[in-house]
């Protein structure tokens, strides 16, 4: 059973500094692992023939491939890698990259499976161990709502990538500043930055970049992966409590329903970004 202090997740989702972020994942990472059978850690992109979680998850993974070229690019950086499945995905379909995976926790890291030109580094989003000019992509798969500032991590983006270079992101946002307000519950178990959609838009703007392309595509990534949940909640809730209190199954229960409705509602949105140096 894994033994989790209320009190402690609670400061780490009011602060949200580094330590927090890792704290946070080392801890509940495994809910999501347990619910979907795999080590993807990203809430996936549903279509009428999506069956499972894993299935979703791997083709948000290859939307995101053909949204970044990956088919033409050789070095990327994956920041905030995760336990790195994306990664290994990637390398299965595209076996010319070489692959950085960038990951500020270093026990993610350390869990990560070991492939040929995948390399694993243990560092910062905002401070990326790369000389000027030397990647062909920077990509944040689901990731970029924990880094802040957020626009250090797209000024370090501009430096290390390459004049022909993408910068690619899959981001959960809020529509607007005001619809914080109307988060509920999901104000304290949406445990990341509360990114507006226009205030990511101005940081990549400024930060030196223009928006290639846009997708927004929350209905067809939350409210799929609630149902699936709903539908399959007493599978899925015997699997969580083999190591978590009934509490913690609890809220997140709650937090999957809110988060659907508040998609439904149009305060919440996940964006998809392409954004080519000016």
């Amino acid at each position: 059973m894994v033994s989790i202090k209320p009190l402690d997740v609670f400061f780490w989702t009011l602060r949200r500094n580094e330590k927090d972020v890792v704290n946070l994942y080392n801890t509940l990472s495994p809910v999501m692992q347990l619910a979907t059978g795999g080590n993807m850690l990203n809430f996936g992109y549903w279509d009428s023939s999506t069956t499972d979680p894993i299935l979703a998850q791997e083709k948000l993974c290859m939307n995101f491939a053909k949204l970044a070229e990956l088919e033409s690019a050789k070095t990327i950086l994956d920041v905030g890698s995760g336990l790195s499945a994306p990664a290994s995905f990637w390398k299965s379909n595209f076996e010319n990259l070489s692959i950085k995976c960038i990951n500020i926790n270093y026990s993610q890291l350390r869990q990560s499976e070991s492939r040929q030109d995948v390399e694993f580094l243990n560092a910062s989003s905002i401070k990326l161990p790369f000389e000027d000019k030397t990647v062909d992509r920077v990509l944040a798969l689901e990731s970029a709502q924990h880094f802040k500032p957020f626009s250090e991590f797209v000024l370090e983006s501009k430096r290390v990538l390459k004049d022909s270079g993408l910068l690619v992101m899959a981001i959960p946002v809020v529509i607007d500043s005001s619809s914080i307000a109307r988060l509920g519950i999901l104000k304290f178990t949406w445990s990341s930055e509360h990114y507006s959609l226009d205030e990511i838009r101005k940081f990549v703007v400024d930060g030196g970049f223009s928006i290639q392309e846009e997708q927004l595509i929350g209905s067809s990534v939350y409210e799929p992966l609630a149902d699936y949940y709903v539908q399959n909640h007493q599978k899925l809730k015997e699997s969580i409590l083999k190591k978590y209190s009934p509490y913690v199954e609890s809220i997140l229960f709650k937090s999957i329903k809110k988060m659907k409705k508040a998609s439904e509602e149009k305060i919440i949105d996940y964006v998809l970004l392409k954004c080519h140096l000016q």
